[in-house]
């Protein structure tokens, strides 16, 4: 087991940071170039570009998409019946596949006024909206697609923790005069505080490593409006737009964002480690 983990796993990040100092093409001799493919890489314009847009996803997708699955599963776990109902219909999106999915959203996010979406805002009055045309939408509308598709996941893992919250509480809450809300704030969120920082350091690294919805739904555009850190890397390896072929910028780029989500992470652990108290 240890080596086929260290075959599939450890052995390609091993090559990663021996490709960073490389001119290769994975054909022919390697070339060592040192700390050039760094240079290169700071020095594209297009990574402040790429890392302001991965920033911003990630904090739309924190503002919004993070609440949505703890919401679900706190109002799911307080029905009586059709629970498992509601939960499987929540977990459905993250059952149907990705292109679909995409496919799916881009007919919801036609921009003309018989979109679906533009459709619902037309009858009160709004819209349309250029959903994926527009530089300043471009992010919302996929931070809304990329929740829809894995809030399920994250609300079947808050439905398991909240069965380990003792009814004794929330009858103790009750007799305290604790209404809906005081009974969340003092007793369910306490609870699944550990759930909680777990699921949001886990949501952190992966919107940072948003690839599938920008590369699906617009290619980063429009403008590089939603070009992200892990599309930028695919574009130096096998992008038309910068040639491709660039393997060693793009292998050093993943190093430097492994790197410091790896800084993220340990930073975050050592800053919350008393928090799950």
């Amino acid at each position: 087991m240890l080596l086929v983990f260290g075959l599939f796993s450890w052995w390609p990040i091993a090559r990663t940071v021996v490709m960073s100092v490389q001119d290769t093409n994975l054909v022919g001799p390697a070339e060592w170039v040192g700390l050039d493919n760094f240079r290169t890489v700071l020095a594209d314009p297009l990574l402040p570009v790429a890392l302001r847009n991965t920033a911003v996803f990630a904090g739309i997708a924190f503002v919004v998409g993070y609440p949505v699955p703890l919401v679900m599963a706190v109002v799911f776990s307080s029905l009586r019946r059709l629970r498992g109902l509601y939960a499987g219909l929540a977990y459905l999106p993250v059952v149907v596949p990705p292109a679909v999915a995409v496919l799916l959203w881009k007919t919801f996010y036609d921009a003309s006024p018989d979109g679906v979406f533009n459709t619902v805002l037309g009858w009160v009055g709004l819209g349309p909206v250029p959903w994926l045309e527009s530089a300043s939408w471009v992010l919302p509308s996929l931070v809304m697609e990329a929740t829809w598709a894995a809030a399920g996941g994250t609300v079947i893992i808050y439905l398991a923790a909240l069965t380990s919250v003792p009814q004794e509480l929330y009858d103790a809450a009750s007799a305290d005069g604790a209404g809906v809300l005081g009974k969340i704030w003092h007793v369910t969120l306490p609870h699944l505080r550990p759930v909680l920082l777990i699921t949001l350091i886990l949501q952190i690294i992966g919107t940072a490593q948003v690839f599938l919805e920008p590369y699906l739904f617009t290619g980063g555009g429009p403008s590089h409006a939603s070009l992200t850190l892990l599309l930028l890397i695919y574009e130096y390896a096998f992008g038309s737009t910068t040639g491709g072929g660039a393997y060693g910028p793009a292998t050093a780029l993943s190093l430097m964002m492994a790197v410091g989500l790896a800084l993220l992470s340990w930073a975050y652990f050592r800053l919350t480690r008393g928090w799950s108290d």
